[in-house]
């Protein structure tokens, strides 16, 4: 019997030592776990298309995280997204004025993020200005349709 209670203690410890693995493994996916960083600065990105970028994806510069998207919003009167990036203090004065800002899309589930390239300026973007170079992110049914429309039209014309 007391064999019996032991054995279901340790098999009830392991099950929950596993369901706070997938957890925290749930928490990094989803890109919850990091805090929102109140410090640093904000800057602005507007995209004609934005894909499925949401607030909270990385913002990356040769590969390392710098930031995250903090907000995502739509003019009315460009029809253009725009995006604000919080970037983290230690990283002020490394952003040059002629960045350019591009979506792209990372991993199997497809979280699209912003990757900064770097420009040649000497002047440095700060608080509340705007990447004036930007990507916009790849809609896989466009390209899709173009590249059907393309073999169409080859059609046609033999």
């Amino acid at each position: 019997m007391t064999q019996n209670r032991t054995m279901e203690i340790l098999v009830g410890a392991f099950m929950a030592a596993g369901f706070l693995a997938l957890f925290f493994l749930s928490m990094q996916v989803s890109n919850l776990s990091a805090s929102s960083g109140g410090d640093g600065y904000q800057i602005q990105a507007r995209f004609d298309n934005i894909g499925s970028l949401k607030v909270r994806s990385p913002v990356t510069m040769a590969g390392v995280r710098i930031g995250r998207v903090s907000a995502i919003d739509f003019d009315r009167k460009t029809f253009e997204a725009v995006v604000a990036l919080r970037i983290d203090s230690e990283y002020a004065q490394a952003i040059p004025e002629d960045t350019f800002a591009k979506i792209f899309t990372a991993g199997l589930l497809g979280e699209q993020y912003i990757g900064l390239d770097a420009g040649g300026s000497a002047t440095f973007l700060s608080e509340g200005d705007q990447i004036t170079h930007t990507q916009s992110a790849l809609v896989l049914e466009e390209i899709i349709g173009q590249f059907l429309f393309s073999k169409a039209e080859e059609g046609a014309k033999n």
